[in-house]
């Protein structure tokens, strides 16, 4: 009964339009009020709105963040878009696929698909659309691309499942989600190699071994970014919290000496961090807060007991959990899907015999479809907000592209080596 209460008063708050985090919150409330009485229940929402941002880990949030802000202001999307494109700028389809390893690598400095998908789309959707590219297919490229940054680390939506599923550690899930995030990456690019040779689209002229060094030299102080904050956490030198830290440090050093940055300019960037972070910050309350609710009314364990009812085979039970999991993607923002979801499915994973680890990378690269698709799908909407165009005419071209990262996903589930090659080579 529960359950059904939860699901339809979520369903009914979002479609009458209340915003995400408050349609969360409502949800919980008015499932809590049928097993306690109404004090109770208000008092019992407000302590675990509160109490659950009451973590160290969390912390980590809200730097990352900041950082991926100060990197998009800071000249350092600029810098990787060059070294990009003199690695691969000479491929057919040349600038489709330097936005792919641009997004990748800014994505992954970040650890925000939005922001790699701003900083990437705005500098590329012209260039590609004044070379003969549509404008549609540069979209369908860059959100596509950006969500690789999720998985490659730093990525905050990692720390989020730490939380969620009582403690799996980040270092491990950051090492994880390495080769899963280049595959996907590859894979992208080789649909938009068979996508330029069947259009035509244009190639550049091949970088000499001296542009590749310069562009790379450019480019360097912003990659060792991602080696002092993975190394730092894997040698134990600092947690991933202490991490984050480091990285807004860096990347205000950065965007300093590149003097693409004043402190008038800085204070813009404060400020539209501040945004994004109390954002995210409500949801992941929120979240908590339904999280807990679930927990309360014992929804896990009869999720845990109908799926294992439905099959022994574990290869039938993960198909129908990423069924659910793309059902929710479509609708529901990355945040809250992770904090909410993650208590209901991981205790079938670990049932059926899969790694923690593997499953938050399964989970986290299932849910990144769902970014790049209608009608909720964020990073969509920031890829055709920047670019200008309708999401009705970027759908087709994103329709090979979101097949390779289904494909990508298939191949992450049956071979959980993938995931978890890196972190058991360095003792996870």
């Amino acid at each position: 009964m529960e359950i059904f209460m939860l699901i339809i008063s979520f369903i009914v708050l979002v479609g009458i339009r209340v915003p995400i985090a408050w349609s969360i919150g409502i949800a919980s409330l008015i499932t809590i009020l049928f097993s306690i009485d109404s004090i109770a229940a208000f008092t019992t929402i407000s302590q675990r709105v509160v109490t659950g941002l009451d973590s160290f880990s969390l912390l980590a949030i809200p730097f990352f963040i900041l950082a991926g802000h100060i990197m998009n202001s800071g000249g350092i999307a600029k810098r990787l878009i060059e070294f990009a494109k003199s690695l691969v700028g000479s491929l057919p389809g040349g600038l489709a696929h330097v936005n792919i390893v641009a997004a990748m690598m800014f994505g992954a400095i970040a650890g925000s698909a939005g922001a790699a998908a701003a900083a990437i789309g705005s500098f590329m959707s012209e260039r590609m659309e004044k070379e003969g590219y549509t404008k549609e297919y540069g979209v369908a490229v860059n959100v596509t691309a950006a969500t690789t940054g999720l998985l490659i680390p730093p990525s905050n939506i990692f720390i989020i499942y730490s939380l969620a599923s009582g403690g799996v550690s980040i270092g491990a899930l950051f090492l994880a989600g390495y080769i899963p995030g280049i595959l996907t990456g590859l894979i992208l690019m080789a649909i938009a190699l068979v996508w330029a040779k069947r259009k035509g689209f244009p190639t550049s002229k091949r970088s000499s071994a001296s542009q590749v060094f310069k562009a790379f030299i450019d480019a360097l102080p912003s990659l060792l970014l991602l080696i002092i904050i993975i190394g730092g956490i894997v040698a134990g030198i600092f947690t991933a919290t202490e991490a984050s830290s480091v990285a807004v440090v860096y990347c205000l050093i950065l965007a300093f000496l590149y003097k693409e940055m004043t402190i008038t300019s800085l204070k813009a960037v404060l400020v539209q961090a501040a945004g994004t972070i109390s954002l995210v910050m409500l949801l992941i309350a929120m979240s908590i807060a339904m999280s807990w609710v679930m927990s309360y009314e014992n929804i896990p364990q009869e999720v845990t007991s109908a799926l294992l009812s439905v099959s022994d085979n574990p290869i039938v039970v993960m198909i129908l959990i990423n069924l659910i999991l793309l059902f929710i993607g479509i609708f529901m923002d990355m945040t809250p899907a992770v904090l909410i979801f993650t208590p209901i499915f991981l205790p079938v994973a670990v049932a059926m015999g899969i790694d923690p680890v593997h499953f938050g990378v399964i989970m986290v690269l299932n849910l990144c479809i769902g970014l790049c698709t209608p009608p909720v799908g964020a990073v969509l909407f920031i890829g055709v907000g920047v670019a200008g165009t309708t999401i009705q005419k970027v759908v087709k071209p994103l329709l090979p592209l979101f097949v390779g990262m289904l494909f990508s996903l298939i191949l992450v589930i049956l071979f959980p080596a993938l995931s978890l090659w890196l972190p058991r080579l360095f003792g996870f």
